[in-house]
């Protein structure tokens, strides 16, 4: 029977993150996954040899508030990513398709967090105390969190007077202005939980670096994949695909002494650490095991957003490759309405453009995603991938026709130019990353929720991944840390990330 000291279930970049730091510390680590390829939705796929991306777009953190480039370089594979910054403000554009001319108002912001609130200044300058108050929270709450700064000696972190304060109670606060409180909830589709839900505190700590830089990677998540895929190799990382576990046995004083795996294999190891969603880890446990207090806390956490993705080709000829750009189209200025699963119409919609590279020539292409809900796709909730009824195929089609739609009306000169690649619903995510409902974010980031995180159910079995702190690629990736300190103990924890960055 194999015996390792961690085993990590899960490949998105929490679990890499989190194998990749324990295998750093001469400790013998498995990871497994149950897809066929590791990454999770870091992953692109290719279509007519172009290259799509999946769930990872854009990020924040690589200049000014610098949290991701600090923790790709301890992870030591931070010359392997490489970011494309959006530089322009007509590149950082949200447009409002319910106002002004045809199609619509636009408002363009400048990178740099004080950039930002200047060209807010310039747009509403009849809000200064409003801009300037929001700015000055959010700035104030990231400086105050301690997870956020790794180069800090760690310390539990105290709530904070805005942990109890929801986003729309505090834009409420500030302004009556229905447009300028979208604007600055704008990136709350980067977290997925509706204004009245999250605590301006939480909102603020997803949100701030991409206020400070927005950056698309070149090659995308398979960057940070192949990245990762060398240093595990490198640190003795054993990767095991197709697989999961099935049981927990041998349970001695609260403690788990054999994971039984689905091909029938047994693993002895001193801990478990999954970064999976909290449903998937409430089946592995089996919930007839469990008390009924930790069954009933995972189940009543709700899910975040979805999305829906098409995937488009430019076929305009003649026409110099994209620069990084993002355009946002919002058909209603009250956010917190399109966020509701019952709101009619046009949801809002993420337009994507850059350049990518296939094996002959560049070529022009957007990845536009709609804001979408379980409820839009729940009725074909028993399908699989390949043996969808027609019925769903026409919601795909006329989805992906009205994208198309919305997208000539900003940009007429690609009339007759889309051609859709491919498409994919919540239930595509669903299916191929092993979400229990294709939710972009998992768990809703709700007020005064205890998230699933830390050591769980069993002395040795613990949870990290983006719905334990915070989501997207930063907070998968701070969750993945901070479970590792715990693991290697305070001071191990501490010497190793000097050590890393010890050139600055």
């Amino acid at each position: 029977m194999n015996k390792y000291d961690d085993i990590v279930v899960g490949s998105g970049v929490s679990g890499l993150t989190t194998a990749l730091i324990l295998g750093m510390n001469q400790r013998k680590v498995l990871l497994i996954e149950k897809s066929s390829n590791i990454g999770g939705a870091l992953s692109r796929f290719y279509k007519k040899g172009i290259p799509f991306d999946t769930g990872f777009h854009f990020t924040g953190g690589f200049a000014n508030d610098l949290i991701l480039s600090d923790m790709l370089e301890v992870l030591s594979i931070n010359h392997d990513i490489q970011p494309e910054f959006i530089r322009h403000p007509e590149d950082n554009r949200f447009v409002f398709e319910n106002q002004g001319k045809a199609p619509g108002k636009s408002f363009e912001f400048h990178p740099g967090f004080e950039q930002t609130m200047q060209d807010m200044l310039s747009y509403f300058p009849d809000e200064k105390q409003a801009i300037h108050s929001y700015f000055s929270k959010m700035k104030s709450i990231r400086k105050n969190t301690k997870a956020m700064n790794i180069r800090a000696e760690f310390e539990m972190q105290k709530p904070l007077d805005e942990d109890f304060i929801s986003l729309k109670d505090m834009l409420d606060s500030l302004t009556q202005n229905k447009t300028l409180k979208t604007l600055l909830s704008a990136f709350s589709m980067c977290h997925g939980t509706e204004l009245s839900k999250i605590s301006f505190a939480n909102h603020s700590r997803v949100t701030y670096s991409l206020y400070e830089s927005i950056a698309r990677v070149k090659n995308g998540g398979n960057a940070f994949i192949k990245a990762f895929k060398k240093k595990l190799k490198k640190y003795n990382v054993d990767i095991q695909t197709n697989t999961f576990i099935t049981s927990c046995e041998d349970i001695e004083n609260r403690k788990v002494g054999t994971f039984v795996l689905n091909n029938g294999s047994k693993l002895k190891a001193a801990n478990c650490i999954f970064t999976i969603h909290p449903r998937k880890i409430l089946k592995t446990f089996q919930e007839k095991n469990t008390s009924k207090a930790f069954a009933d806390r995972i189940n009543s956490f709700e899910e975040s957003i979805g999305f829906f993705l098409a995937f488009i080709k430019i076929t305009k000829k003649d026409q110099k490759p994209f620069n990084p750009s993002i355009t946002t189209l919002y058909p209603d200025n009250d956010m917190n309405k399109m966020f509701d699963p019952e709101f009619k119409g046009d949801l809002p919609l993420v337009i994507v453009r850059n350049s990518e590279e296939t094996k002959t020539k560049n070529v022009n292409v957007i990845n536009a995603f709609e804001l979408s809900h379980w409820e839009h796709v729940k009725k074909w909730a028993d399908s699989t991938t390949g043996k969808r009824s027609s019925e769903y195929k026409e919601y795909k089609r006329k989805t992906t026709s009205r994208i198309c739609e919305r997208i000539i009306k900003i940009f007429p000169e690609y009339k007759d130019c889309l051609e859709v690649i491919d498409s994919a619903s919540m239930l595509t995510f669903r299916d191929y990353l092993n979400n229990p409902f294709g939710s972009a974010y998992g768990i809703k980031q709700k007020i005064g929720q205890f998230n699933l995180f830390g050591r769980i159910q069993y002395k040795n079995t613990f949870a990290a991944g983006q719905s334990a702190i915070l989501p997207g690629i930063i907070g998968a990736m701070i969750s993945g840390f901070t479970i590792c300190r715990y693991l290697l103990s305070k001071d191990v924890y501490a010497a190793f990330i000097k050590n890393q960055l010890k050139d600055k």
